[in-house]
């Protein structure tokens, strides 16, 4: 992916750099996806214990997680249009 010249790194009146992605953002999509291994393990788990609870309980953490990063995804990307001060 190149740049093409079409972003620049702003800077707020304090000096401080404007970025698109806030670190609570961050955390929630690298946090998320780590845990989705472990999930999706749990899952497999469950299903070949036939343990229908565990991989139940698995999957709907699961869902949870994909909608957690997927809104601090959307967040992202609707800060990333007017900047924010990080």
């Amino acid at each position: 992916m190149s740049d093409n010249g079409e972003w620049h790194e702003q800077r707020d009146r304090r000096g401080h750099a404007m970025v698109p992605a806030t670190p609570r953002d961050v955390v929630h999509i690298r946090v998320g996806s780590f845990l989705l291994v472990f999930l999706f393990a749990f899952t497999v788990l469950g299903i070949i214990a036939r343990a229908w609870v565990l991989a139940g309980i698995a999957v709907v953490l699961a869902v949870a997680t994909v909608v957690d990063i997927t809104l601090a995804v959307k967040r992202q990307k609707t800060k990333g249009e007017h900047g924010e001060a990080g």
